[in-house]
């Protein structure tokens, strides 16, 4: 693994803790609770970043460009039917080990091909693998901002003061 590797994967481990520890201690019914106008609920933040590792685990190790199941579905923003914390958890964590595990074998400079988008019909675009793993912490880092503010709203607790 490369120093810079290491570094954006620090990073990005960085971001995963914190939103488990916004989830810790919440129970499975606070999981699907809207606590603001948004439909954002933790389960379906922790299920869409499972899901964006998944993704963008496929798209780093895949050369084809094609489009990973389930990537332009938008059911992946709410909890599955029946989740658990417990459960949400487990996938999470394994779905992060597989992307770092994938990262340390590549070259970050390493050009990957994306999937076509469908605002880009015929378009494929080339990220390197670093690229990727700065993706991967943006929307890591936007979306524990997320849960954060909803667990606050649903108990008051925030991962700021959670953390120490």
């Amino acid at each position: 693994m490369t120093p810079e590797t290491e570094g954006l994967l620090t990073a990005l481990r960085d971001a995963r803790r914190l939103l488990l520890i916004t989830v810790q201690d919440v129970t499975d019914t606070q999981l699907t609770e809207r606590s603001t106008v948004s439909e954002l609920t933790l389960g379906g933040i922790m299920n869409h970043l499972t899901r964006s590792e998944r993704v963008w685990t496929h798209i780093l190790t895949g050369t084809t460009g094609r489009t990973p199941d389930g990537m332009w579905d938008m059911g992946q923003y709410l909890a599955p039917e029946g989740a658990t914390v417990a459960g949400l958890r487990t996938a999470y964590e394994a779905a992060a080990l597989a992307t770092d595990e994938a990262a340390t074998k590549a070259d970050p400079g390493k050009e990957v091909p994306l999937p076509e988008t469908p605002w880009e019909p015929g378009v494929v675009h080339h990220w390197p693998v670093r690229r990727i793993l700065l993706h991967l912490l943006q929307e890591t880092a936007q979306h524990t901002g997320h849960a954060d503010i909803v667990r606050e709203s649903i108990d008051g607790a925030n991962s700021t003061a959670r953390r120490l």
